[in-house]
């Protein structure tokens, strides 16, 4: 905890949310985050890599242990889309909700990495100052994944109903058009209402998984400065972040299913009609 001695408790925790950028235009906008983006690509690399590596040994006989894992966590996923989804799910919907449940959970799984450990190492061995290990910790990879979702909703909305079907759902629902000298008040009252809907889902979305993941690094953090008070605040920092590792263990793949059945709850609302 040298580092941690050296700096305040503000300077301490701010190095450590402070994410590696670099300018790709004019404004704050056009900043990436390169420390996420790689991260995250790193992240579903090895979710698409263990995977690979799963399929490529599978049998049709007994399985291996690894094999039977992946079975088990496929068939949970398949089991919660078939419950939504009354289509052929496997075309997309069973895919897209596994690699999302994967993805997002390999990325939640970097927040067990130790923030100081990690911090030494990227500074000592990479040479980079500020780099953050949690994607989903960063609300501009979970407003990504977001949008993602909501673009594939619009897309499948149109792709069922037809643009017309989907402007009539836009302004003739839910409250319908009649009767006819009310109907441009409703038209417009349809349409403000759809829009805060459809606005407020990957608002939802991504700041549900973004504000777990980051409280979480955020109190990780906080006991880790406790433990640069003394021997008694040493002691009490591993005694609390044990237990709280310990809740951790439960949050990470309960918001990687949270984020999972969200994404397949609007998609398919997108395939339904009203």
């Amino acid at each position: 905890m040298a580092e941690a001695q050296e700096l305040t408790t503000t300077q301490y925790i701010s190095h450590h949310l402070t994410n590696m950028t670099k300018q790709v235009g004019e404004g704050s906008f056009m900043t990436l985050h390169v420390d996420s983006l790689i991260m995250a690509v790193i992240m579903g690399l090895v979710g698409i890599g263990f995977i690979w590596w799963i399929a490529r040994g599978a049998t049709s006989g007994v399985p291996t242990k690894r094999q039977a894992f992946v079975e088990l966590v496929f068939d949970f996923v398949d089991e919660q889309a078939k419950g939504m989804f009354h289509g052929d799910r496997h075309k997309f919907i069973a895919p897209a909700a596994f690699t999302v449940f994967v993805w997002v959970l390999l990325m939640n799984a970097t927040s067990f990495l130790p923030v100081d450990l990690m911090a030494w190492v990227y500074e000592h061995v990479f040479h980079l100052h500020n780099w953050r290990s949690v994607p989903t910790a960063d609300v501009n990879t979970t407003f990504a994944l977001g949008l993602s979702v909501w673009l594939l909703m619009i897309y499948f909305s149109i792709a069922v109903k037809g643009f017309g079907g989907w402007i009539h759902e836009l302004t003739c629902t839910p409250f319908g058009v009649k009767p006819l000298w009310a109907s441009p008040i409703l038209l417009v009252f349809n349409l403000l209402f759809n829009l805060i809907e459809l606005v407020s889902k990957p608002l939802s979305h991504s700041l549900r998984l973004y504000g777990n993941i980051y409280a979480g690094e955020i109190i990780f953090l906080l006991l880790g400065m406790w433990a640069a008070t003394g021997l008694v605040g040493t002691a009490a920092s591993a005694v609390l972040t044990a237990g709280w590792a310990i809740f951790h263990i439960l949050i990470v793949p309960l918001q990687a299913f949270i984020f999972m059945m969200l994404t397949v709850v609007y998609l398919s609302m997108a395939h339904e009609s009203h």
